[in-house]
């Protein structure tokens, strides 16, 4: 069998596989990427996942769901959860308790159950996926694709408890989503209005975002205020953010065009299906 067919029929056989020779190419060593396959498992069951996050994200600005929490914004890594949460933020009258940015099935588990006001973000896969190779260039393009299937397929018996948003409709109507929330949820949440100031703040949060200022953080998860986040601008105009993979950049889309050939490999073809084929399944795209 096949590494990569041993990764879909079975976790810990492709893992083995991934020990004793197979799989991989490129600089990424064995070891590595079964760390990376045994987190993506982990991630999967809340109780312990959701332990171990909260001792890895301390804090005063929880990104990870706890009892104070109202709201959810997460997804998969690269699928436009940044810009969902800053969006949201930006439109509430006052601040809102918010986990995100987990990028764990764990967290989206924990909410559904809990059913709390949820929105999930999906990108398809190749779109997703080469972002996060830009961005975690120590990733093998298998081992992404691999977590990206597990990713949806572990949230399929969770999929009716969530509003699920796929990334062009975040980036260009989110209001819209956030409407669908409120009438899901039977919430009141500010509604987007997607004017030129807003987008123009939002997009100076988030370039600022990767400095980690505890003042962006907390506007994050509802504990400042945006008043304090645009304070906390003017006292940082002109301070680079120090990440041209964190938004989208020529950089960025000549470092994702330089995988393209890899993506169009033999050797990922069985995974690519699949992770198409969960995308499909999530969003109901039959096309």
């Amino acid at each position: 069998m096949s590494t990569e067919a041993a990764v879909l029929a079975s976790p810990l056989r492709g893992a083995h596989a991934l020990w004793h020779g197979g799989g991989g190419a490129g600089s990424t060593s064995r070891r590595r990427r079964v760390r990376h396959r045994l987190r993506t498992l982990a991630t999967e069951y809340p109780g312990p996942y959701l332990r171990f996050a909260r001792r890895k994200y301390p804090g005063p600005s929880p990104r990870v769901i706890g009892p104070d929490t109202e709201a959810v914004i997460d997804g998969y890594t690269r699928s436009a959860s940044t810009f969902a949460v800053y969006a949201f933020q930006v439109a509430q009258p006052t601040p809102v308790r918010l986990a995100h940015h987990l990028h764990a099935p764990a967290q989206l588990m924990a909410a559904a159950r809990r059913g709390l006001p949820t929105l999930m973000v999906i990108r398809e896969p190749r779109g997703a996926v080469l972002s996060q190779l830009v961005r975690e260039p120590d990733v093998d393009l298998l081992d992404a694709l691999y977590s990206y299937r597990r990713f949806h397929r572990s949230l399929m018996p969770y999929r009716d408890a969530m509003v699920v948003a796929d990334f062009r409709e975040v980036t260009a109507d989110f209001g819209a989503v956030v409407r669908r929330m409120n009438q899901r949820f039977d919430t009141s949440f500010g509604v987007w209005g997607g004017t030129p100031a807003e987008l123009a703040l939002c997009t100076a949060l988030i370039e600022q975002r990767p400095t980690l200022s505890p003042t962006l953080l907390g506007f994050e998860s509802g504990e400042t205020t945006l008043s304090e986040a645009k304070a906390h601008l003017a006292t940082s105009a002109g301070s680079a953010g120090g990440d041209a993979t964190w938004i989208p950049s020529a950089e960025r889309d000549a470092a994702k065009a330089g995988l393209e050939r890899l993506w169009a490999s033999p050797r990922v073809a069985v995974a690519r299906g699949e992770a198409m084929r969960c995308y499909r399944e999530f969003t109901g795209d039959a096309s």
